[in-house]
């Protein structure tokens, strides 16, 4: 096995960035195929258009829930680690 690769808090924070972004885009995307015209603000209040319950939907925001609550994660760990309050 060759050398290992260490990623730095920053590239981990901008890679899970990166993710979210995409699947955001996925998700607005998508609700908007549901219910023309929704805005993104909308999509984070899915709740209010019935339309949004399509498990397809329901699918893909779970995913950008993943990736926001891993990027929750990430940047909790690094501060724990660089003795940030």
């Amino acid at each position: 096995m060759q050398g290992t690769v260490n990623p730095t808090w920053d590239e981990l924070e901008a890679l899970l960035a990166a993710m979210a972004s995409q699947q955001e885009a996925r998700v607005l995307a998508l609700a908007r195929r549901l219910r023309p015209g929704l805005t993104a603000e909308d999509v984070r209040n899915a709740h209010d258009y019935p339309e949004l319950r399509d498990s397809d939907f329901q699918f893909e925001d779970g995913l950008l829930a993943g990736l926001l609550a891993a990027a929750t994660a990430v940047r909790a760990r690094r501060r724990e680690r660089e003795g940030a309050p």
